[in-house]
């Protein structure tokens, strides 16, 4: 079907709706996962800035603050020693809010301006801050301590570090979240391309296939190399198509059956016709009138039988039901095939049934007309033993005719086939091949059963079984 993938129809729906889902999770997740790490992040640097920032304003307060002149030169010294200057800024505030020193040296005498320094004058307890500096325009994050003398705030002691370096940590932590995020969407595309391909492909090829069928290439079959539900399908379709050039065979089969069928004793009447018109002599006429009016009845089967066929293809064919004498019907039918296969020099033996079967609702026409085409049956097809046995028996639910010939019986393969429409086999006896189809049919709708067997000893044996009253 080629390699080239593009994403149209069932592919572009598979995609949206698995990659889709997985698509706004894993976005959702890599949201979550940045928001935490930066929370933690900024939690523990503050959380540290303000451990350092207790400890170093407790121990300042306790040890130097003796006077005002005390807490400046301590702070210029705490601010030499300060040893973390390579990380963050130590400073010291004045009540005013400038820095008086500061462990970076060129900050001293400016005033932050930050909400902090302001904060901690006010409330005499840790502020932080995170925000940008008004004087640099760098971000920052700050802790701002109180330094008390005799219960006052003379000043303050505050921890800044840049949040540079952070925010690049997060950044590429970010980088590597959206990396491994784009690898699993990536992993789960082709995955799902895989499969999906491993899908509309063969579903591709079945669809090519199914129009080659419906475009007249009738038994087109294809290869199975799948023993999932997509074997299924083309196990489907291959019999489908199998079925299809098979029925379209029989139909051919059919109608060259039927013309032949038609032509027949159409040109025996035609024939008859013309001599009859030349020829006065009784005897060849009344042969002409008995051979044009066989041929015409044979005609009126086969018309009726197309009829009733075409009414079942169509679901029309229906029942006209009356309390029926089954036995009494049969036997009528018998008595007149009696004398018909009589001149066939055909024995038709009835083994009649001494207890009267109940009358059972029925179309007796339709009946009849069964029994007519199994008893033609059973003379067409197995005539040769010259011999044909007919019963009826019935029990507590059911009633039971048999027919049975003594020919050569059905092949075994075509027995499954024998009552399917159009069929005939290897049979060379005339008939259309739906007489055994429509019989079925009119047993099925008295919700009956039509089997056709062997019989043991040689023959065919037909079984009407009807439901009693």
């Amino acid at each position: 079907m080629g390699s080239k993938i593009e994403i149209t129809g069932l592919k572009k729906r598979w995609l949206i709706s698995s990659l889709g889902p997985i698509f706004v999770v894993a976005l959702l997740v890599a949201g979550t996962f940045c928001v935490v790490m930066v929370n933690y992040y900024y939690n523990m640097m503050l959380d540290g800035l303000k451990t350092r920032a207790t400890h170093a304003s407790d121990y300042f307060t306790s040890n130097t603050m003796n006077s005002y002149g005390e807490f400046y030169r301590y702070a210029t010294l705490f601010t030499a020693e300060f040893a973390e200057r390579d990380r963050m800024e130590l400073q010291f505030i004045g009540s005013s809010g400038e820095i008086i020193v500061s462990s970076y040296g060129l900050t001293a005498g400016m005033n932050p301006g930050t909400p902090d320094i302001k904060a901690v004058f006010q409330t005499n307890e840790i502020e932080p801050y995170r925000g940008i500096d008004p004087n640099t325009g760098e971000h920052i994050m700050s802790v701002c301590a109180p330094l008390e003398l005799d219960g006052q705030v003379v000043g303050a002691m505050r921890y800044v570090t840049s949040m540079t370096a952070v925010q690049r940590s997060l950044l590429l932590n970010a980088g590597v979240a959206a990396g491994l995020l784009m690898m699993i969407i990536a992993m789960v595309y082709v995955s799902n391309m895989v499969f999906i391909n491993n899908v509309v492909e063969p579903v591709a090829e079945v669809t090519e296939t199914a129009k080659r069928i419906a475009a007249g290439s009738y038994g087109t079959q294809m290869e199975n190399h799948y023993r999932d539900e997509i074997g299924q399908l083309i196990d489907a379709i291959n019999n489908m198509s199998s079925q299809i050039s098979k029925s379209e065979r029989i139909k051919s089969e059919f109608i060259s059956s039927v013309s032949h069928e038609l032509r027949t004793p159409l040109t025996a009447i035609n024939g008859w016709g013309e001599t009859l018109l030349e020829d006065t002599d009784r005897q060849q006429l009344e042969r002409g009138v008995e051979t044009i009016l066989k041929e015409s009845r044979r005609l009126t089967n086969m018309v009726e039988e197309l009829l009733d066929f075409s009414k079942m293809e169509d679901g029309h064919f229906t029942l006209r039901i009356e309390e029926t004498d089954v036995q009494a019907e049969f036997e009528d039918t018998i008595y007149t095939y009696t004398e018909l296969f009589r001149q066939e020099q055909i024995e038709l033996r009835y083994d009649s049934w001494d207890e009267i079967t109940p009358v059972i609702p029925a179309d007796p026409e339709r009946l009849k007309q069964v029994f007519c085409n199994v008893l033609d049956n059973a003379a067409k097809h197995g005539g040769a033993g010259k011999r044909i046995d007919a019963a009826v028996t019935h029990t507590e639910d059911s009633i039971v005719i048999t027919v049975r010939d003594y020919g050569p019986g059905v092949p075994e393969a075509e027995l499954p086939f024998v009552k399917q429409k159009f069929y005939k086999g290897s049979s060379k006896a005339r008939g259309s091949g739906i007489g055994l189809a429509v019989c079925e049919e009119i047993i099925r709708l008295h919700e009956g059963s039509f089997e056709i067997d062997n019989a043991e000893g040689g023959g065919c044996v037909v079984t009407i079984t009807l439901p009693g009253a």
